[in-house]
């Protein structure tokens, strides 16, 4: 007898097979893949995007599928890994052929890229919002994973790239009116709104991490929030100067302007940069790799002893009283 595919088959063999071409994928036939072992640790991180919490429903669904990927990556590289391949589970109100391949041509793209080949997955069907989940995996030398915990007072606080391009993207996208001081200027507004759509791991410096960091995390939920949880697993606290904090052209237009403050970009999120704590002996070394990177990096401030939050200090030298830390789901 001979068996015709499901509709899931279908999809997974048109869509998703093409993109698995590991071997220990196995071509998407079986229910499990293989990641070989070759002595170091394997670094596990998941993370889903949600259809109108993560993503807007007319984003491009290349962009969906690349920011997807990325902020996974984005989590690796924060822990000095490199990306090893990943599983992929799409929940999809209908299968729409146009959709399905404008997101696997994205996906594919950015997996041979990135260098993280689909190992595998699911996919099924919802009555909600499009949900794309991606596990991750990545490799790191045995036991040199950098954690959230491990800052010392004395360490630099760094960071890399700008912060708050992305959630000003977001305003530009659903129409607040803070972002019109750029409506002339469709290329700052097209940048804004590329760093909100598709994000740039930074894994060229996940080696320099592992050699230098004592603390990493990546920014998802926002600068200030994001350091504060860092802190808060290495038992410390930290001074902030606030004037340190990267922005890009665009974003300090905006900031001069008077209309936006930086308390909605250091809280905005999905900056899916790299933040992390150095020894002060190893800050040059580390700014070195950075350059040879090519990964623009910025000192913010100190590890302090004490159980308090950061503290993010103005001109003055005084304590900023900021009312949102992160973006938060609940």
């Amino acid at each position: 007898m001979t068996r015709t595919p499901s509709g899931e088959d279908s999809l997974i063999a048109r869509y998703f097979k093409p993109l698995a071409t590991d071997p220990g994928a196995f071509g998407l036939v079986d229910d499990a893949a293989i990641i070989p072992a070759s002595g170091d640790d394997l670094v596990v991180n998941t993370d889903a995007i949600v259809e109108g919490v993560h993503y807007l429903p007319d984003d491009p669904p290349g962009t969906i599928a690349r920011k997807a990927l990325r902020v996974n990556l984005s989590d690796l590289a924060a822990k000095g890994a490199v990306p090893a391949g990943f599983l992929l589970t799409l929940a999809l109100r209908q299968k729409d052929e146009a959709w399905l391949a404008a997101f696997a041509a994205g996906l594919g793209e950015d997996a041979a890229a990135f260098g993280c080949p689909l190992l595998g997955g699911d996919t099924v069907s919802t009555p909600g919002p499009v949900m794309v989940s991606v596990t991750a995996w990545g490799r790191v030398p045995r036991g040199r994973m950098v954690h959230r915990f491990g800052a010392h007072p004395g360490d630099r606080v760094m960071v890399t790239g700008t912060i708050g391009d992305a959630a000003l993207g977001l305003r530009i996208l659903t129409g607040k009116a803070e972002t019109a001081a750029l409506d002339a200027d469709p290329a700052a507004r097209d940048m804004l709104i590329g760093r909100y759509r598709v994000p740039q791991p930074r894994c060229g410096l996940a080696a320099a991490v592992r050699d230098y960091a004592t603390a990493a995390m990546d920014v998802s939920d926002g600068l200030a929030g994001d350091l504060t949880k860092l802190c808060a697993a290495s038992s410390v606290s930290a001074d902030i100067a606030l004037s340190r904090v990267p922005t890009s052209s665009a974003a300090a237009r905006l900031l001069a302007a008077g209309s936006v403050e930086l308390e909605t970009l250091i809280s905005g999120g999905d900056d899916y940069e790299i933040l992390c704590t150095v020894p002060a002996a190893q800050c040059e070394a580390f700014r070195a790799a950075a350059e040879t990177a090519r990964v623009a990096l910025t000192d913010l401030g100190t590890i302090v002893e004490g159980a308090h939050p950061p503290r993010f200090l103005d001109g003055q030298g005084r304590p900023a009283a900021l009312t949102r830390l992160s973006y938060s789901h609940f």
